[in-house]
């Protein structure tokens, strides 16, 4: 039998994300090695052993597992059944390289917000055209991770120019809604904490960023399929991944699907009469 069965790997186009591995480990118990990378971890099944740093821990279904780069590390599933895992590699600088040795103390996190935090990540990493969506989702991950290591893992205190910086990170999407922009250009541009960033737009307009983008190209691509546009070219024109990418979220907001939008125009009295393909 496979030992890793029903795997998937991916190369998001996310900066920081080095690789999204998911498998089902069945018989299979890894040697000592290392990984250039931090390895964030959680299970969706089962238990295992493994040893960091000299120290013998384990993982459980509910915890987050953070294993820091360049430190030797194995894993032992303790089950028949094997086990279900969910791993994010990070590039070194996304935690920070100054934090490896709390790791080696504590890779083991028991933080029920934590790990729903991960869980939406890996589904916005998996989701073609969710660049900006997983950067959010990965500022706020980083954020508490490194809280934790440093013994402090709430969010940092409100701060007053939130309000102005929503505003500016509002003009900065707008003036780019086709080409889009992503979490790190827009802080570096901002001169702001990609998580900071996220927070004070959610605060000031009540969504996060990547959905008001998502609903800019929405508008787009419905005003492009008023001119007579084919949903596919609308989906292109309006920075959509490709038509699945929009009809999903075109759907989701207007509750009918761009095909179906195009025609009902077609059909309409008005759009006959004045002449509209």
């Amino acid at each position: 039998m496979d030992a890793h069965a029903d795997t998937l790997v991916a190369r998001p186009n996310v900066p920081g994300v080095v690789e999204v591995f998911h498998t089902h480990m069945l018989g299979h118990a890894y040697p000592m090695h290392t990984h250039a990378a931090w390895t964030l971890l959680v299970l969706d099944s089962g238990l295992v052993r493994y040893d960091l740093g000299r120290h013998e821990h384990g993982a459980l279904e509910r915890t987050v597992t953070l294993l820091p780069p360049h430190v030797p590390h194995n894993g032992t599933p303790t089950s028949a059944q094997g086990l279900r895992k969910r791993v994010v590699y990070l590039e070194p600088a996304r935690i920070g390289t100054d934090l490896v040795g709390r790791s080696v103390d504590r890779p083991a996190l028991d933080d029920a917000a934590l790990r729903r935090r991960v869980h939406t990540l890996h589904r916005a990493l998996l989701e073609p055209g969710g660049e900006l969506e997983a950067e959010s989702r990965l500022a706020f991950v980083a954020e508490r991770l490194r809280g934790h290591l440093l013994g402090d893992p709430g969010p940092p205190p409100p701060s007053g120019d939130r309000p102005a910086l929503a505003g500016r990170l509002r003009d900065l999407i707008d003036s780019r809604v086709v080409e889009g922009v992503s979490l790190d250009e827009a802080a570096a541009e901002l001169h702001s904490h990609p998580a900071h960033l996220v927070r004070a737009f959610g605060r000031r307009f009540g969504t996060p960023p990547h959905r008001y983008l998502v609903g800019r190209r929405v508008d787009l691509a419905r005003r492009l399929l008023l001119e007579g546009r084919a949903p596919a070219r609308a989906a292109a024109e309006a920075g959509f991944h490709d038509q699945a990418h929009l009809n999903r979220h075109f759907t989701r907001v207007l509750g009918l699907s761009p095909g179906r939008f195009a025609r009902a125009l077609r059909e309409s009295p008005v759009s006959r009469a004045a002449g509209r393909p």
